[in-house]
């Protein structure tokens, strides 16, 4: 089970004054609970802590169409993030700092570099032989 499955807008939100896909704010907070499961003891998430475990989910659910997804939410870089959480904050779902800033979220990183340029392909060393019999050439002998 996920945060998505939880995630209800407020009904006081109105939704049109919800700039991001529904499912975009679930994955975020998905992501949220990623790096709060995986620390040693309770403390304050940065803005780079889960902007970077949002390009890990991402990568991880949805692989090389992350930024498609990602771009179908309305996400278009790391300040969109930002501005995910502030309207979750608004909303009354997540608590900031007295320290957070929506500019914490800005540049952390390049989507076109993360998601297309720097994709983490996997190369297996096997024969296209065995996927095409009719071929002769190999990948990898």
């Amino acid at each position: 089970m996920s945060a998505y499955d939880h995630f209800e807008a407020p009904a006081t939100v109105h939704p049109m004054s919800v700039r991001f896909h529904r499912d975009a704010y679930g994955f975020l907070l998905d992501a949220l609970h990623g790096v709060i499961s995986g620390l040693s003891e309770r403390r304050h998430i940065t803005g780079q802590e889960l902007a970077e475990a949002v390009r890990g989910l991402a990568i991880e659910r949805f692989g090389p169409l992350a930024r498609t997804v990602l771009g179908y939410w309305g996400i278009q870089s790391t300040s969109d993030l930002g501005e995910m959480v502030f309207d979750l904050v608004e909303m009354g779902i997540l608590v900031k700092d007295t320290s957070d800033r929506r500019e914490d979220f800005a540049d952390v990183f390049d989507f076109q570099e993360v998601f297309d340029d720097d994709y983490p392909w996997t190369v297996y060393p096997w024969k296209v032989a065995a996927v095409c019999p009719w071929t002769v050439a190999t990948t990898a002998e």
